[in-house]
C-alpha cells in the first residue's frame, strides 16, 4: 500500500522543518532539506510502513541534514582550497603535467609528510583528526601544515 504523502506533508511538514532549521541553522537550506524529505518519501513511499510516520520523518530529516552538513564540510572554503581540490580532481594528461609542475613547486620547501597530509585531507576527504591519527601528529600540527600549504598555493596563484 502506498503512503499518502500529501496528508503526511500537511500534518508533519512543520515538525520536519523545525528539525531541519535546528540542525542546519539556515532557513533556505532547511526548507530545501524539508522538501528533500518528502521527495524521498514519494520515491520510497510504496515500501514504507505508515504506522509511525512522525518517527520516520524525524529520522529522515535528521539524516538528510547531517548529509548536507557533511557535504558542506568537504567543500572548499577558500580560493586555495578550491585550487587544491581542482588539482586533485583533474584527469586529462596535459592538465596533470601542468599540475605536477605546480605541485613540485608547491612541495619543494615542505616536509615529505606534508604531501601525504594534503592527499589524505583534500583527496581522500579525511578530517584533521583522522589525518593526525594516521600520520602521528597533533590536530594542530596537521592544521598548521595545511594552513602553510594553502598560503603557498595563494602565493603561487597570485604570482
Amino acid at each position: 500500500m502506498a503512503v499518502d504523502v500529501e496528508a503526511l506533508y500537511r500534518r508533519y511538514a512543520p515538525m520536519v522543518l523545525r528539525r531541519c532549521r535546528r540542525l542546519l541553522q539556515n532557513e533556505e537550506k532547511a526548507v530545501d532539506a524539508m522538501q528533500d524529505v518528502f521527495v524521498q518519501l514519494l520515491r520510497r513511499g510504496h515500501t514504507l510502513d505508515e504506522r509511525a510516520p512522525s518517527s520516520l520523518l524525524y529520522t529522515m530529516a535528521t539524516n538528510i541534514c547531517l548529509n548536507i552538513l557533511r557535504a558542506e564540510r568537504k567543500r572548499p572554503r577558500t580560493r586555495s582550497d578550491e585550487i587544491l581540490m581542482t588539482i586533485a580532481g583533474r584527469d586529462d594528461s596535459e592538465s596533470r603535467v601542468l599540475d605536477r609542475h605546480l605541485l613540485e613547486r608547491l612541495f619543494a620547501r615542505e616536509q615529505p609528510s606534508t604531501r601525504t597530509i594534503a592527499v589524505m585531507h583534500f583527496v581522500d576527504g579525511l578530517t584533521y583528526q583522522e589525518v593526525a591519527r594516521e600520520v602521528g601528529l597533533s590536530v594542530s600540527g596537521v592544521r598548521k601544515r595545511l594552513r602553510t600549504l594553502k598560503a603557498r598555493v595563494k602565493e603561487i596563484a597570485d604570482a
